[in-house]
């Protein structure tokens, strides 16, 4: 730890202010080279923007958010792979607010392609799309992208600064740089002369790195192993720095309310009971609510209760019935996409058994472990900010909105952050923290929100309905129509956070329905989109968490009404339209011993969900007990083109089942007189150890192009449960929490 503050210290500048000039090497040659924002020490240089070397050793710069899916360490191992570092000697660091990390897979994602069958032409697309990311700085940890974008441009870092390196040894040396080798950050000539990399690196930022290829996967050293994480001592030993750890010297604490009525006013306060309390520095407004400032947490969050608030209107129906009318009311408006449409789904084929079935799933909070926060210094002319968040250049531009300041006078310190799920990629609870330091002009100030204040004022996962139609015949399904009601988190998001119009087909509305691997004659699914006014965000899988149980759910039901097995029904579905994908099904068939028959008092459900370019099956195993019904057992098997470390994907399948699960189970957020009745754990639950099945991860290596690994486990788990639950019981799971209607173990 000792050596990562020097580091950051000496070398790191965070404020965009540094950003000024710099050598960036490979990655970007193609096109106008984005400013590198390091600046290193005296005898030191950042070579590119993710490498920067000085006497003390390596540094590594993870232009990705570490909120547990231990990216940090999988980034840190592509560049170590090309530039030859010993692994114990780096130190890793989350680059600052800067254009240089722009996540160009980002906007790739966003095509409106069937993913399980895109084109090289389409694929080489959506590459080409990365300067639009980066002409808006797009620097986001999200969609499951990180590697995804990093998994070339990182090693062609470590590559170029490694042959930047040998250039110049061999300047010095009088010989061929291809006669030099690299290991353990040294250059080393055919006669065992060996050069450390800190003597070389002032020398190799004044060229320009001589071009070069990656190396084969054969030859790979870190990549494709079980990597030590490079967070993991910090996270044992409880040294870890989150947002909530921030310290700074002369710092105060606040906490605030916000009005529960999501989106409306607040007419007026009284704080005269608080401002009566000892400790209490002040009392501010913040427009729709107000924080009170104070000599810690605890007596911030005691006078801010204290004061006496009215409260004006939301803007959506007041409760529960009248939100949900306006999202079912959407099925019956003109679809906004019609991204599927084979066959004719109007016609149903003669000799045919039509099934039918809807479903309904709640609005979901992100619920992270570590509630929002940030700490905030303002001086006049420069404001700092602490944060764990998804979107450091979104953060330091707005928040410099907010202090009237341009943003290369603002500083945004990424943390580690207790979970994000797509909850910190809002800025909402940096721009409440930066109006407090405004107003506290000269005294750093961190505001903590309260789990309450938390849970209440999220942007929720979307509720959202569907109305499917289907057929089968002699066994095959025939006709597959689904209608998708919700709100857009692809509009609204972009929208509210960054003011961009939203236009033409919504494909995450529909994601994780329309582009599903399954060879169905008459296939078509449409998206309606729905206007409510509560505020919602990206949820981890966004569309797909709730497609995924629309669409696998009801293709169980249409295997049960054509009598036959629910995983073969889906493999004879999938073999001649994408063999990764079943080869991911088979896999988890074998693991699981599925035989399609269960004993009384088990139930066995599959599911399988292609997201993120990722296909992942599930098979999920529940029993009877005499205390309710227990999830027992589960079985994963993923495709993920490409594997970097087995025990980060494991750890992401697993977590994502779980976090999936969890909200199967007990999530949901209601409405009453216009706010969230849920306000903690206890009545926003989730799984623990003794209710949590055992679980078993296989991995595959196979489709044809690299996929995410830290969304895709979520939306196989919620119908995989559910049709666990049939078997089970002989009950369909058609709306969600399954709390209501079945006697799950809690």
């Amino acid at each position: 730890m000792s050596k990562l503050k020097t580091i950051t210290r000496r070398t790191f500048l965070i404020s965009s202010a540094a950003i000024a000039g710099g050598v960036a090497f490979g990655v970007y040659q193609d096109r106008k080279t984005p400013p590198n924002p390091l600046t290193a020490p005296t005898g030191g240089a950042a070579l590119n923007p993710f490498v920067l070397i000085d006497q003390n050793g390596v540094t590594l710069i993870a232009p990705r958010a570490e909120m547990g899916q231990g990216i940090r360490t999988t980034l840190a191992a592509l560049v170590a792979e090309e530039l030859d570092v010993a692994w114990d000697d780096i130190t890793v660091l989350h680059g600052p607010a800067a254009q240089a990390y722009y996540n160009g897979a980002a906007i790739a994602a966003g095509l409106p392609f069937k993913d399980y069958s895109i084109t090289e032409f389409q694929h080489g697309m959506g590459q080409n799309l990365d300067f639009v990311a980066k002409m808006v700085s797009l620097q986001i940890t999200g969609g499951s992208t990180s590697i995804r974008d990093g998994y070339e441009k990182m090693r062609h870092a470590g590559a170029s600064a490694r042959e930047a390196l040998k250039q110049v040894a061999a300047e010095r040396l009088g010989v061929d740089r291809a006669t030099l080798s690299t290991e353990n950050s040294h250059v080393i000539a055919t006669d065992g002369t060996k050069i450390p990399y800190g003597d070389l690196a002032v020398a190799a930022a004044k060229i320009k790195a001589p071009q070069t290829g990656l190396r084969d996967a054969a030859t790979w050293k870190y990549l494709g192993k079980s990597m030590p994480r490079v967070d993991m001592v910090a996270k044992s030993t409880g040294t870890a720095r989150f947002g909530i750890d921030t310290r700074v010297d002369g710092m105060k604490f606040a906490a605030l309310r916000i009005n529960p009525r999501l989106g409306g006013k607040m007419i007026g306060f009284n704080a005269t009971e608080a401002e009566k309390m000892t400790g209490v520095d002040r009392v501010i407004d913040l427009g729709n609510g107000v924080a009170v400032v104070g000599s810690n947490t605890w007596l911030a969050q005691q006078a801010v209760d204290a004061i006496d608030i009215t409260w004006g209107d939301a803007p959506y129906p007041a409760d529960m019935a009248g939100i949900l009318a306006k999202v079912n009311s959407a099925l019956d408006d003109s679809p906004n996409s019609t991204l599927r449409n084979e066959g004719d789904a109007d016609d149903l084929p003669a000799g045919t058994t039509e099934i039918r079935a809807d479903y309904t799933v709640p609005y979901l909070a992100h619920s992270t472990m570590e509630p929002m926060n940030a700490t905030a210094h303002f001086t006049g002319d420069r404001l700092e900010i602490w944060c764990g968040n998804q979107a450091p250049v979104l953060t330091r531009d707005k928040c410099a909105e907010i202090a009237g300041l341009g943003p290369s006078a603002v500083s945004v310190h990424t943390t580690f952050m207790g979970g994000g799920f797509g909850r910190r990629v809002e800025i909402d609870y940096s721009i409440y923290a930066t109006k407090v330091a405004v107003a506290m002009q000269g005294t750093p100030v961190q505001l903590t929100w309260s789990r309450q204040e938390d849970m209440r004022h999220d942007f929720y996962r979307p509720a959202a309905a569907a109305r499917f139609r289907g057929a089968v015949k002699d066994g095959r399904a025939v006709l597959m129509d689904g209608k998708i009601a919700a709100q857009s988190t692809t509009r609204e998001v972009p929208a509210r956070l960054m003011g961009l119009p939203a236009a033409g087909p919504d494909k995450g509305h529909v994601e994780g329905a329309y582009d599903q691997p399954y060879a169905i004659p008459n296939y078509r699914i449409t998206g309606h989109l729905a206007e409510v006014g509560v505020p919602i965000g990206f949820w981890r899988a966004v569309g797909n968490s709730f497609n995924g149980f629309f669409h696998e759910t009801f293709i169980d039901e249409l295997a049960h009404a054509a009598a036959r097995d629910p995983l073969e029904f889906r493999l004879e579905m999938m073999r001649d339209e994408h063999a990764p994908s079943a080869t991911t099904l088979e896999t988890v068939r074998d693991m699981s011993d599925w035989t399609g028959k269960t004993p009384d008092g088990i139930g066995r459900g599959v599911a399988f969900t292609y997201s993120f370019g990722t296909p992942v099956a599930q098979v999920i195993e529940v029993q009877q007990t005499d205390d309710g019904i227990a999830i027992t057992r589960a079985w994963i098997a993923c495709d993920v083109g490409v594997i970097l470390d087995p025990s980060i994907i494991e750890a992401q399948m697993f977590g994502g089942m779980i976090y999936g699960l969890s909200a199967a189970v007990h999530g949901e957020i209601t409405f009453a007189d216009c706010a969230v009745e849920q306000s903690n754990f206890p009545d926003y639950d989730a799984l623990r150890m003794h209710n949590a099945p055992a679980v078993e991860v296989q991995i595959l290596a196979s489709n044809a192009h690299i996929g995410g690994v830290g969304e895709p486990g979520t939306p196989p788990a919620m119908p995989a449960l559910g049709n666990a639950l049939f078997d089970l019981t002989g009950k369909r799971a058609r709306s969600l929490p399954l709390m209501h209607d079945f006697d799950l173990l809690t």
